[in-house]
C-alpha cells in the first residue's frame, strides 16, 4: 500500500488530542483472520463506506468492510462536524459551463438532499450526535465579500426553495456573532454534530444489519480473478463480486492503481476550548449556536457547541510531520486569538489534524471506475464529507442495487484526471497556498 504523505499522518500522533475521541465509547472491530466470501467488499469504514455497507446489507447482500485502523479513524471521526451544503470547490459560473443551468440547479439540490439524508439517518438509526444550528452562516471577512456572499446565497436559496437571511454588519452583535466580520448571510440548510458519534452510530447499525466489519485489516493488494475481486490483508482475504473504495484523503496509490494521482490529501486543523462561561461568551459577543465560516479561500470554520466549548478550524500544513503539526497548532491559535480577542486567555487543550480530499476538477466522484467492472469509488468531498460523503455512499449502494432512491447530480459521474507530479503532487500546495493567502488579504 503506497501513500503519498509523511508517515506521521497515518499514525496516532495527529489525533492524540482529538476532542471527539473522548466523547463516545470506542468501537473495536476484530481483525480479519482467514478467508471470506461476500457479495460486496468495502474498503474504508467512514461515512461513505459505512453508509454504503449498511444500505446494501439492509437490501439482503452480504457485505464485508475492511478498515486499516478502526471505524471512524480517518476524516469521518476527526472533522469539524459541519453537515452543510458543499462538496465541490468551483464557482457557479464554472458549474454552469460544465453542466448548464439545469445541471447547476441539480447540483444544488443534490447538496440539499445530502444534508437531509444525514438528518434522516440520525433519526432512523436513533443516533444521538449532539446536533445544533439552524442552517449555516457565511461571514464576510472583507467589506467587498459581503455582496458576493449575499448574491451566491440568494441564488442557491431560490433553487432550494428556502429563504436566505441577510445580516448587516451592524446587526451581527444582536445575532450573537460579533467578530471581525462585515456582515453575513444564513441559509437554513445544515447543522453541526459530533462526527464521531455519527460515524460510530453508523458502524453499530451496519453490524446490526449483518455487515462483517474488520478493523486493523489494511488491504494490501487487489486483484481480479475469474470475475471476482480478491482483497488481501495481512491475515486473510475477502473475495467479492463487487468492491467499493471509500478511503477519500487516506487513499493509497495502488488500491486500485487507478486511484494514483486522482486524489489530493489537504490538511485541516482544529482546536477546541474548554467550556466557556456566560461572562466569557458575553465579553466576546459570540453566543450563537450557528455553524459558521468566513469568506476566505483558506477559510476558518467555527461553532459554539452544546457543551459551550468553542471549535475553531482552518486549512493549512504543507507537510504532515510532528514538527509541522506543532507549528500548525500555533498558527491556528494565533488566528483564533486575532478573530476572538476576548478569548485570548481561554485554554484550548484539544488540537488535532486530518485530511480533507480534493480532486483536480474540484468536484466529487461517485461511480464505477472506468475499465474496472464491479469496482466503484467515491471520494473528493472538498471538506464537506459529513453530508456529501454519506450521500455518496447511499448513491453507490443504489448503483449496485439498480435503484434510484438517492438521485445525484451528473457532476458525480465524471472522474477527475490525475494531478501532475505523481507521488510528489502535494508540492503544488506550496504555491497554491501562497496564492490564496494573497487573495484573502
Amino acid at each position: 500500500m503506497k501513500r503519498i504523505a509523511d508517515t506521521y499522518a497515518y499514525g496516532p500522533g495527529p489525533i492524540e488530542r482529538c476532542f471527539w475521541t473522548r466523547t463516545p465509547p470506542d468501537l473495536t472491530w476484530p481483525r480479519l483472520s482467514g478467508d471470506l466470501d461476500a457479495d460486496v467488499a468495502v474498503i474504508g469504514a467512514g461515512f461513505t463506506g459505512l453508509t454504503a455497507a449498511l444500505h446494501l446489507a439492509e437490501a439482503g447482500l452480504s457485505v464485508a468492510v475492511l478498515e486499516a485502523e478502526q471505524p471512524g479513524w480517518g476524516a469521518s471521526g476527526r472533522n469539524g462536524g459541519f453537515c452543510c451544503l458543499g462538496g465541490a470547490r468551483i464557482s457557479h459560473d464554472t458549474l454552469v459551463r460544465r453542466v448548464g443551468e439545469d445541471g447547476a440547479r441539480d447540483w444544488y439540490r443534490t447538496e440539499q438532499r445530502a444534508v437531509d439524508f444525514v438528518a434522516s439517518q440520525l433519526t432512523r438509526l436513533k443516533i444521538e450526535a449532539d446536533t445544533h444550528s439552524h442552517g449555516e452562516t457565511m461571514l464576510a471577512h472583507r467589506p467587498r465579500d459581503f455582496d458576493r456572499l449575499v448574491s451566491d446565497a440568494e441564488r442557491t436559496a431560490s433553487v432550494l426553495g428556502v429563504r436566505a437571511e441577510v445580516i448587516a454588519a451592524s446587526d451581527l452583535v444582536k445575532h450573537g456573532m460579533a467578530g471581525p466580520f462585515h456582515g453575513g448571510v444564513t441559509l437554513p440548510v445544515g447543522f453541526g454534530l459530533n462526527p464521531r458519534k455519527y460515524v460510530l452510530g453508523l458502524a453499530q447499525a451496519a453490524s446490526a444489519a449483518g455487515v462483517a466489519g474488520f478493523g486493523n485489516s489494511p488491504v494490501q493488494t487487489m486483484r481480479a480473478t475469474n470475475g471476482d475481486h480478491e482483497l488481501a490483508t495481512p491475515a486473510g482475504a475477502v473475495r467479492a463480486k463487487r468492491v467499493i473504495v471509500a478511503t477519500n484523503g487516506y487513499s493509497a496509490e495502488t488500491l486500485p492503481p487507478w486511484m494514483a494521482g486522482r486524489y489530493m490529501p489537504v490538511q485541516s486543523n482544529v482546536i477546541v476550548t474548554r467550556p466557556l462561561t456566560d461572562a466569557e461568551l458575553e465579553a466576546q459577543g459570540w453566543t450563537s449556536a450557528q455553524i459558521a465560516y468566513d469568506s476566505r479561500n483558506l477559510l476558518h470554520y467555527f461553532r459554539l457547541m452544546p457543551d459551550r466549548r468553542f471549535l475553531f478550524g482552518m486549512r493549512g500544513g504543507l507537510r504532515t510531520t510532528k514538527g509541522v503539526q506543532n507549528h500548525m497548532e500555533k498558527s491556528v491559535r494565533r488566528d483564533f486569538e486575532t478573530m476572538f480577542p476576548a478569548w485570548s486567555h481561554v485554554e484550548t487543550p484539544w488540537f488535532w489534524s486530518g485530511f480533507a480530499c480534493m480532486a483536480r476538477n474540484m468536484t466529487p466522484f461517485a461511480g464505477e471506475i472506468p475499465g474496472q467492472p464491479g469496482v466503484f469509488a467515491a471520494f473528493a468531498y472538498h471538506g464537506n464529507g459529513v453530508a456529501m460523503g454519506s450521500y455518496a455512499g447511499a448513491a453507490i449502494a443504489d448503483r449496485l442495487l439498480g435503484r434510484g432512491e438517492h438521485p445525484v447530480s451528473a457532476l458525480l459521474d465524471h472522474p477527475a484526471g490525475r494531478f501532475p507530479g505523481g507521488a510528489f503532487r502535494r508540492l503544488a500546495l506550496w504555491p497554491a497556498y501562497g496564492y490564496y493567502a494573497l487573495k484573502d488579504r
